[in-house]
């Protein structure tokens, strides 16, 4: 079979490929400890789940409009709001299976073939694959330990063009868990109205946050009509199986998003979405305890890990992630990840896997019990000051 040239340049998300491998392992009988995949280890809150029964028992299994039911666009722009300050209108929102589709529509709708594409490296692989898909150039930002993982708005300057068209961000940060102080999304709010490119913020984290407050640079003076929300419910719901996204962004683009969600999707599941209105609207206190539960994890994981010969970590100030610096280890990220799956049994991803800059670290989730995250400490010192 005779593939098209363009199927060269897409990438893949390397969380998957380690958790098929590790689930083989299991599969041999192997006790694996997950730290690969992100993803919450709770459970969706109840009232969540039974929105969702309800609606299934009410016949709510029908096609809806493209960009999404009525209710839950307006909930969104309620929470939008409530969260960002900013007043956006139902036809700023569309809501898709999943929120990677609002790095792939847009990019999709805005990128010409050679134009730039501003991405922070490491970061979330499917920035970078779609871009290079779609035939932009993908510019990588690196992302620096010495700056807690933050966008160095100077270097940001100093990489823009004239092809420049889109800035991604985001903040809390995959797979570093850095986030963007108010100060920092200030800089890149100017620099974007100066330069009249559009940012792409991913917040899909923006919950799951410790000693600081979430900044959004949709909350900036004059930032709507250059901004396009990413956003969902997986991380901070526990809803990665429902598959439920949304983006905020100017009316025109939506437009376009919405005609390309008829051209793959036709729509996001009836029922899927009224749970997603009851999230919205329900009660925090789970996704609040989820949060502090979180905040445990990290400490204990962070801790963990600075006693293990050879590796450092900062704390993370948001997600669920550490990304050590594991450096002076003697050998590579990726070699360093296959013998924590195949000799410790501890699934890591490496940091190569969220782009160059990611070499010589590893990304660890601690979406994962405290007894689990202190077994696999254990291996991992044990492997590590081994060699």
């Amino acid at each position: 079979m005779k593939f098209a040239k363009r199927m060269e340049r897409l990438g893949t998300e390397t969380a998957f490929e380690v958790l098929a491998r590790a689930k083989a392992l299991e599969a041999q009988g192997r006790k694996i400890i997950h730290l690969e995949i992100g993803e919450p280890d709770f459970d969706t809150p109840l009232f969540i789940r039974e929105a969702a029964r309800r609606a299934l028992k009410n016949g709510r299994t029908h096609y809806t409009p493209a960009a999404g039911i009525p209710e839950l666009r307006q909930a969104i722009c309620e929470e939008v709001a409530r969260r960002r300050g900013v007043a956006v209108r139902p036809e700023n929102v569309v809501v898709t299976p999943g929120a990677k589709p609002i790095i792939y529509f847009p990019i999709t709708a805005l990128i010409e073939e050679g134009d730039e594409v501003i991405y922070p490296n490491p970061g979330f692989p499917i920035y970078e694959s779609v871009i290079e898909f779609i035939g932009g150039k993908a510019v990588p930002l690196q992302l620096k330990e010495e700056k807690a993982f933050r966008i160095d708005v100077k270097e940001l300057e100093s990489l823009i063009t004239p092809r420049t068209r889109m800035l991604i961000i985001n903040s809390p940060q995959n797979p570093t868990g850095g986030i963007l102080t108010r100060e920092d999304i200030k800089a890149i709010a100017e620099i974007v109205r100066s330069r009249k490119i559009i940012v792409l913020a991913d917040e899909v984290y923006k919950n799951i946050i410790y000693e600081n407050e979430h900044a959004s640079i949709l909350s900036e003076p004059g930032m709507l009509e250059h901004t396009i929300l990413l956003d969902g419910f997986s991380k901070t719901y526990a809803m990665t199986g429902w598959r439920l996204g949304f983006g905020v962004m100017p009316a025109p683009l939506a437009q376009k998003v919405e005609k390309l969600m008829i051209n793959s999707n036709s729509c996001t599941a009836t029922f899927v979405q009224d749970a997603g209105v009851a999230a919205l609207r329900g009660p925090h206190d789970e996704v609040d305890a989820f949060v502090r539960e979180f905040k445990k994890r990290r400490d204990l994981m962070v801790e963990g890990l600075n006693q293990i010969k050879g590796v450092r970590c900062l704390k993370p100030g948001g997600a669920f992630y550490c990304f050590p610096n594991v450096s002076r280890v003697p050998m590579s990220s990726k070699q360093l990840a296959d013998l924590m799956l195949n000799e410790a049994g501890v699934a890591t991803l490496s940091g190569i896997a969220f782009g160059k800059f990611g070499e010589g670290f590893l990304r660890l989730s601690y979406a994962n019990s405290i007894e689990n995250i202190q077994e696999a400490l254990r291996k991992m010192k044990q492997a590590i000051e081994a060699l």
